[in-house]
């Protein structure tokens, strides 16, 4: 798979996944009950992938179409924040 040999050579200390469709990518086969909840459900916690860690948000064009998510969004990237550094998000 392409994506696992990019991740090998870049080794990020963070993934974020943005959308519904790159969550389930890389999180369907570790954890199957992901296919069956709602996006929203996803989100907020953190998930593992090849030993990084992996938060789920919203992709962009959600958050033009309903900018009230921006807010949700932004407590994400905080998440994905956090695990780089070992700060609470805020």
């Amino acid at each position: 798979m392409y994506l696992r040999r990019e991740v090998v050579l870049t080794r990020p200390r963070v993934i974020v996944a943005m959308g519904r469709f790159s969550a389930l990518s890389l999180l369907a086969q570790d954890y199957p009950q992901v296919l069956q909840l709602p996006f929203a459900r996803l989100r907020g916690q953190i998930y593992h992938w090849m030993g990084l860690p992996v938060v789920v948000t919203y992709h962009p064009s959600k958050l033009l179409r309903t900018p009230a998510e921006k807010a949700n969004a932004w407590f994400d990237l905080c998440l994905a924040r956090a695990q780089t550094t070992n700060v609470q998000p805020t």
